[in-house]
């Protein structure tokens, strides 16, 4: 990278209380500040002259909308191209392999430094950092360097790298990046790109203010996308802020096709692309996804944290159980990170015929409280003729266990005193049925909430065997924490379930505390438990917290064992992924995996699960497990 000065400014101090680094809310404001333009990531910045693009961006303040465009803002620091409206995310930088790009970098503010990271040559193997003073001027020169995905930024003050946020009061400043692709020589974009962006404040001992957006806008104003049935859709997301997101897509797997970060970006063969409905993104992180919906209706994409989908993640947001949690209307009882693609049917299209199937009966309930949570709650399947008693609770919520291939129809009846919905995550069924109140459906005819003493009825189609989940999708701060989530198994024709060779752990939070306590197979405490040696063993593994990230790991005498890797997310894993290795995974909120533990040898071994926010380990459950 080449570098020259064009101005020097005089080199200020970062103030303190600047209002820049700050930034501010409500009514009150400059009334010559530009306005924030969503940045949809469709049209590249710059001026490209033969092999080189030329690029001005500035740093200065204006006022951001980031839901209704006549609803709250903030007065932040946003990036902007010169001449053009300053953008959230910044402007996309986007260039084919083999540009030079000449930027030139102006700091706007008049009382912040600012740092400009990543306009570097790619791959890298440090971020180059360039610091400006108030009002000063530089020039950068690179090349663009190897095709992928990648992000740039802007931080107020000097460089360093926090580790990601974890107190109630940490301010976020996140709404600074912006995407920067660089495009195979004979590659033609048929791509569309989002960039994860978050501002974040405390507004009182109680809450903050929050603003927590896709390309700039926080649900139910992010972009609505529209498909076709047998469209190919290809996505590059980014996460651009300090936080993970585990990002989830509603009723179809999407292929992830390469993961990369600010410096570099990792292509993988046809060999290694894995299919997951449910894809961790570390902060900083990038992947570049594509799928292909071959059923109608209303679908979403969104980060599985519960706290960045629910209605207290809006700007100004509501009190803990306000009535919005409850709402039919999905624009209401949902917010910030969600995206919602429509995707239309083709012309003559009708919804299949009724067949006979399999029918179940799923009972909502609550019982006495039995742990931390102040409620108690549980989905209940009906076992013979008789439903269960009104007040039963099973600790977890009923396994249920499906045949691949056999229409199943399961009505779910609430004796709940409020509403609720569910979710089949992970299984590929028609959109009506996918859970999500007031939005899954076609057209009008879109998903009731249930309401007490009211009953839905799903049907699930099961085209594979696998390890899936169901949970609320409604009110699922407190519902999930209250125990509304279960295991999902779905069995190839003809195959049992046998206990002594398959096992199944499912995580979940007890109440709503922001340190989690956990509860496996809905307890605190791991009993001990004897398996066969010489066998193969799967173990089925579920995260279904609010946040953080769940790690299990096989141990004997303190040393980590092997294991094979099967299956994530319900789909098998590419032949490249099976093989053994250390027995030990992460799993993000909202995924599964499976792994064969083969022949072990007669011992005693212990089974950890760790409860993970960031890199600290907030809890530790322990299981002996003696092979004999």
């Amino acid at each position: 990278m080449r570098l020259s000065r064009r101005r020097p400014g005089s080199r200020l101090l970062l103030l303190p209380l600047s209002a820049a680094l700050l930034g501010m809310s409500g009514g009150v404001s400059a009334p010559d500040l530009p306005v924030v333009r969503a940045n949809e990531n469709r049209d590249p910045a710059g001026r490209m002259r033969g092999k080189v693009l030329s690029l001005d961006l500035e740093v200065r303040m204006a006022r951001w909308y980031p839901e209704a465009s006549n609803g709250p803002f903030i007065e932040v620091a946003v990036l902007a191209e010169g001449g053009r409206h300053p953008s959230i995310p910044g402007p996309l930088i986007r260039v084919k392999t083999g540009t030079t790009i000449a930027a030139t970098l102006r700091n706007a503010l008049n009382d912040s430094s600012v740092t400009f990271i990543g306009l570097q040559t790619r791959p890298g193997r440090v971020p180059d950092s360039v610091r400006l003073a108030p009002g000063e001027t530089r020039v950068l020169r690179f090349a663009a360097g190897e095709p992928g995905t990648y992000l740039y930024r802007a931080i107020l003050g000097s460089y360093h790298a926090p580790p990601p946020p974890t107190r109630q009061d940490t301010r976020e400043r996140e709404q600074l990046a912006g995407a920067f692709v660089v495009d195979s020589a004979g590659q033609i974009p048929d791509d569309r790109v989002f960039v994860i962006n978050i501002w974040r404040d405390p507004r009182d001992s109680t809450g903050h203010q929050n603003a927590l957006t896709i390309n700039g806008k926080s649900w139910p104003y992010t972009e609505r996308l529209a498909s076709g049935v047998g469209d190919t859709l290809r996505w590059r997301v980014i996460n651009a802020s300090a936080r993970a997101h585990p990002m989830h897509l509603h009723g179809f797997y999407f292929r992830v096709e390469a993961r990369g970060n600010v410096l570099r970006d990792s292509l993988y063969t046809e060999q290694q692309r894995r299919l997951v409905v449910t894809e961790p993104m570390p902060t900083g992180t990038t992947i570049s996804m594509s799928w292909a919906p071959d059923r109608p209706g209303n679908w979403l994409f969104h980060c599985h944290l519960s706290f960045h989908v629910l209605p207290e993640a809006r700007f100004d947001s509501p009190p803990a159980r306000h009535s919005s949690n409850y709402a039919h209307n999905a624009d209401n009882h949902m917010a910030g990170l969600v995206m919602g693609i429509k995707v239309k049917p083709p012309r003559g299209w009708r919804a299949p015929a009724e067949r006979p199937s399999r029918q179940l009966r799923l009972f909502v309930q609550e019982g006495w409280r039995r742990a931390r949570a102040p409620r108690s709650m549980a989905f209940v399947l009906q076992r013979g003729e008789n439903p269960p008693a009104a007040d039963s609770v099973e600790l977890p919520s009923s396994t249920l266990f499906l045949t691949r291939g056999e229409l199943t129809d399961i009505t779910v009846l609430n004796r709940l005193p409020e509403p609720t919905g569910v979710h089949w995550h992970g299984i590929e069924l028609e959109s009506y049925s996918d859970g999500v109140v007031g939005w899954s459906g076609i057209g009008n005819r879109v998903a009731p909430l249930i309401a007490p003493r009211d009953s839905f009825t799903a049907h699930l189609t099961l085209p594979r065997a696998g390890t899936f989940i169901y949970h609320t999708h409604l009110n699922d701060l407190e519902q999930l924490t209250s125990g509304l989530y279960g295991a999902l198994v779905v069995l190839e024709p003809g195959a049992r379930f046998d206990s002594r060779t398959d096992h199944l752990y499912t995580v979940g939070w007890d109440g709503e505390s922001r340190v989690p306590h956990l509860l496996v197979n809905g307890d605190s405490t791991l009993r001990p438990i004897t398996i066969e040696a010489g066998a193969r063993h799967r173990f089925r593994l579920i995260n279904i917290g609010v946040a953080g990230s769940v790690r299990f790991t096989i141990l004997r005498d303190s040393s980590v064992v092997q294991w094979k890797p099967l299956a994530k997310d319900g789909a098998d894993l590419p032949t490249s992924q099976t093989t053994a290795r250390r027995a030990t995974q992460s799993l993000a909120v909202g995924e599964t995996y499976d792994f064969e533990l083969a022949s072990p040898e007669p011992g005693s071994y212990a089974l950890l699960v760790e409860s993970v926010l960031g890199t600290t380990i907030n809890s530790r459950l322990q299981q002996r497990i003696d092979v004999r």
